[in-house]
This record gives C-alpha cells, sequence and structure tokens, in this order.
C-alpha cells in the first residue's frame, strides 16, 4: 500500500440534512482502486440548519458570518471525527453548502469557509471546487463524473438522487452528465407538511394518485428541452418548480406520487437515449436509492430492461464525500478533476483551493 493516500471528503447536499463525513483510501495501481474506512453523517444544529437553509436570504455581512461559522463547525466535527478514531488524513476536501449557482452569469458559491475549517480540523484543506470551471465557461457541475469514470468504469449509468438526481456515463469516448431533474429539494419540503423529514420507501407517494395535467406540465419544462451541459439549483426550483407544484392545488401524497413519476420519465429517458447495451447496468446512490415506490416507476418506464448494481449503504450514503474525497486528491496531485465534457468549459481543469 506504499502508493496509498488516506483523505476526508465532506458533502453537505442541497437537501440540507446534514454533513457527510468519509474517509476514504485511494491507490493507483492499473487503475484507481477505493476504500470508505470510516464513515458518519453529523445533523446540523437546528440554529446552523435554519441559517444554511435561509442563506440565500441573508445580508452579505450575516452570510459572511455564516461562511466562517459553518467553517469552523465543519473543521470541529472532523477534528473530533479523527481524534475518535485516531485517524490522519493528507487533506479535508469539502463540497462545502451552495448558497448561489448561475453560471451564466459567471458565478457560483458554495461556504464553509476554507481558513475557518483549516484551523479547527488542523488539517490540509481543499475546497471551492466550482468557479475555475465556470470562468472557463463551463457549469461548474457536475463534478462528481471524474469519479465516476476513474472510480466506477465498470458502470453504464451512475445515477445519483440527492436534493437534485444528476445521471453520468460514457458515450462515443467522452464521460456525459447532467443534472436530470430535482428529487429530494421539492419531495422533502412535502413530506415534513405531512409529518416526516422525507418520504420513507415512498410509502406516501405510493397511496397518492399520479395527476397527468400536473405531469405534463412539468414534463413541458424549459429545462428539459436544453441539451448538453446543464444543471439545477435552488433558483430553478422557486422560478419554475414550486410554482407549477403550488397552483396544482394537489394532496401532497397526489404531489408525491406525480412528483416521482415525472422523475422516473426523465430519468428513464435519459437511460434509453444513451443506453448501449439492452440490459444497462446503473449504480444508484444517495437518499432517493431507498425510495422504493420511485424505483419501482422507474422499472415500470424501462419495462425492467435494466441492472440494478447491488452495492451497500455505505456507498449509497457516502458516495460523494467520498468523490469529493477523491477530488481533493486529484487536485493535490495536479490532476484534472473536472472535465469539460460534463460542464461545457473551454478546458478541462485542475480545480479546488488548497488552505494549509
Amino acid at each position: 500500500m506504499d502508493n496509498a493516500t488516506d483523505l476526508i471528503g465532506l458533502m453537505s447536499g442541497t437537501s440540507g440534512d446534514g454533513l457527510d463525513i468519509a474517509y476514504c483510501r485511494f491507490e493507483k495501481k492499473e487503475s484507481w482502486t477505493f476504500e470508505i474506512l470510516h464513515a458518519t453523517t453529523v445533523s446540523f444544529p437546528e440554529n446552523l440548519g435554519q441559517r444554511l437553509k435561509q442563506s440565500h436570504l441573508l445580508s452579505s455581512e450575516d452570510l459572511t458570518q455564516l461562511d466562517v461559522d459553518f467553517g469552523a463547525w465543519m473543521g470541529k466535527q472532523v477534528r473530533d471525527f479523527c481524534q475518535e478514531r485516531k485517524l490522519f488524513p493528507a487533506a479535508v476536501c469539502s463540497h462545502g453548502h451552495t448558497v448561489f449557482h448561475n453560471p451564466s452569469a459567471g458565478y457560483s458559491l458554495q461556504i464553509g469557509n476554507g481558513w475557518a475549517l483549516h484551523r479547527h480540523s488542523g488539517f490540509r484543506v481543499v475546497n471551492d471546487f466550482r468557479m475555475l470551471d465556470i470562468q472557463w465557461g463551463g457549469q461548474g457541475a457536475p463534478l462528481v463524473p471524474i469519479g465516476d469514470r476513474l472510480l466506477f468504469e465498470k458502470m453504464d449509468f451512475c445515477l445519483n438522487l440527492g436534493g437534485i438526481a444528476n445521471i453520468s456515463m460514457e458515450h462515443r469516448g467522452n464521460r456525459l452528465a447532467f443534472d436530470t431533474c430535482p428529487f429530494n429539494l421539492l419531495l422533502n419540503p412535502i413530506a415534513e407538511r405531512i409529518g416526516a423529514p422525507y418520504d420513507d420507501r415512498g410509502t406516501w407517494a405510493s397511496e397518492g394518485t399520479i395527476d397527468s395535467s400536473l405531469l405534463e406540465k412539468l414534463n413541458s419544462l424549459g429545462y428539459y428541452q436544453r441539451f448538453g451541459a446543464k444543471s439545477l439549483g435552488r433558483e430553478d426550483m422557486e422560478r419554475d418548480f414550486f410554482p407549477l407544484l403550488s397552483e396544482s392545488k394537489l394532496t401532497d401524497r397526489d404531489l408525491l406520487a406525480t412528483l416521482a413519476e415525472h422523475y422516473a420519465q426523465q430519468i428513464s429517458q435519459v437511460i434509453r437515449y444513451y443506453a448501449s447495451s439492452e440490459k444497462p447496468r446503473v449504480l444508484i446512490t444517495g437518499g432517493g436509492a431507498y425510495h422504493d415506490y420511485f424505483i419501482s416507476r422507474l422499472d415500470a418506464c424501462l419495462n425492467s430492461q435494466w441492472e440494478r448494481a447491488a452495492v451497500g449503504a455505505e456507498l449509497i450514503e457516502f458516495k460523494e464525500a467520498l468523490i469529493f474525497a477523491f477530488l481533493g486528491h486529484l487536485r493535490l496531485l495536479g490532476i484534472p478533476n473536472v472535465l469539460s465534457a460534463v460542464t461545457g468549459a473551454e478546458k478541462d481543469t485542475c480545480s479546488g483551493v488548497i488552505y494549509g
């Protein structure tokens, strides 16, 4: 294991449920190999969680304070995590919490201050993985596909179902990837109205009725008419999706059922279009991997002509944190870690800002 390197990946997703911490080992032989050696999710303290959810509404001074507070909080979680397990990572690689994402205007903001994270963890830090790509004309997203290509080369499709659903695949020698549709960003607020943080196993969705009128309006949104590099953010939810849901006047269960059908239709279209085999192999990760009702609708839309890769809960829950650790590793090695074929940038970049 002479060439093995241990790093920590941190992921704070758009669904805002907590911080994923994954201590990972990478080694390059004929190809890259990885292990997730330790992993946990730390819930946000109530006050911090609320400030993060409202971060896009804060004044510039309050947002600056939150940036530092969040970086310090993450650093303390990493310090405690490592002290308890006697771990010594080469670096801590953080996605941060996305506040704004507007690549067409040349910016994206992920908070979680790198110096504060470095100071309170005691380790070298790599963060801010999006802005360099955006300055070269890219979307700054998705970032995970380089990890999909190098760590999961046996998969035909890598589908992650977090706050937003994204997919990546090889196509004619290039890695392609984009956000396919929203996911938990729309589902979870509805589940909260019913009485839980999320719709466990999609039970409530399975009790609802799919509304054809809302389904048609969702499928007709402009985002789905665009091809090539594209990404979704909170701004898209507020402008396009939330108004349609509120105007529909449907019950919460009917909304959940209709959204699950919408997601299944959009994702199955992508898989059918890009599949290079009769039964493509699909790796599904993220919280949505446990949404049994959605999976059943996806299977129906694909006429069962696909294979779901069998993976454990650790990979389902910590794949994105794993890949951010890998992105940071590539950054420290000086190897390109953001693919222009995916983001639409002028060139591949080696992205990330190093602290310490």
